[in-house]
């Protein structure tokens, strides 16, 4: 859900020279979306029926600038990985450190649980685009 209502945000801002993608610290190589995702995708107009889904790796975090994370667990992983100057919770890098709250991740729960995660992610993931654009500047983007 994080990435398609990034590459949204991204968008609708006109900041298509940002490269949003995906992936896990445990994930299952090449699974889709789970149901719940899915369902709550079709709810908020996103078509996540695409994903498929990719472990972490060092080639991942040395093609990327920032990397967000949900939870201090995936943040420890990032870091072991090579990306310690680039790795981020997500809720910290929004609020320009004045949070280090942990998004659960909504995996086996109810549907209910998945549309407050959308919504939170939602919130944050705009949030750190409020943080990007107004960090960028003419000779740096």
């Amino acid at each position: 859900m994080a990435v398609a209502i990034a590459r949204r945000v991204a968008q609708e801002r006109g900041l298509g020279d940002i490269d949003v993608t995906s992936a896990g610290t445990s994930a299952w190589e090449g699974a889709p979306a789970s149901d719940g995702a899915l369902l709550v995708g079709i709810e908020q107009q996103l078509d996540i029926s695409d994903h498929r889904s990719r472990q972490l790796s060092r080639e991942l975090i040395t093609a990327h600038d920032v990397i967000l994370a949900m939870g201090p667990h995936h943040l420890e992983r990032i870091v072991a990985l090579g990306g310690p100057d680039k790795a981020h919770l997500l809720t910290d890098f929004a609020s320009r450190g004045r949070s280090q709250r942990t998004i659960s991740d909504p995996m086996g729960s109810g549907l209910e649980v998945y549309r407050a995660t959308f919504e939170e992610l939602d919130r944050e993931i705009r949030r750190a685009f409020d943080r990007i654009v107004a960090e960028r500047t003419p000779d740096r983007p």
